[in-house]
């Protein structure tokens, strides 16, 4: 499960240092794909195969099921660390989720993501007041 808040930097060659709590769950490598709310989403591929998997189990006749596969699959690229545990994100990721300088990986339990600090604090302030009136919505939660 990954868990935590983590900033680091991302070069211009688009390179991020992965946290090691969170890469040593890795297995030398991580799938990102476009996530939600302009953030990336990472998977091992533990989790990422099932994820594709009911993805793409769902009706294809449906025009919005073919719009969430085509964006989500043809961003998605398996990303290897490097010596220093590091993964490059391409280009086309990182324009999406405006990674610049500073970025922030969340753990998000079966997938990490991936965010620029600026999208982050904005995410973030927007809803933390709300946190508790989340939970009560949710119909099967309980603490």
């Amino acid at each position: 499960m990954f868990m935590g808040e983590f900033k680091h930097s991302i070069d211009a060659k688009g390179r991020l240092t992965i946290p090691s709590k969170i890469r040593n769950q890795c297995q030398g490598s991580v799938y990102v794909a476009r996530g939600f709310d302009g953030c990336l989403a990472f998977y091992t591929k533990e989790e990422w195969d099932p994820f594709c998997a009911k993805l793409l189990s769902l009706p294809s006749n449906k025009k919005e099921v073919r719009k969430a596969i085509r964006f989500t699959i043809s961003s998605a690229c398996e990303c290897e660390f490097d010596k220093l545990g590091r993964i490059n994100i391409p280009t086309n990721l990182r324009t999406l989720a405006h990674l610049e300088k500073e970025c922030v990986i969340i753990g998000a339990g079966n997938h990490g993501e991936i965010w620029s600090q600026e999208k982050w604090n904005q995410y973030y302030n927007d809803n933390q007041d709300s946190y508790d009136d989340i939970l009560e919505s949710l119909d099967d939660f309980s603490l």
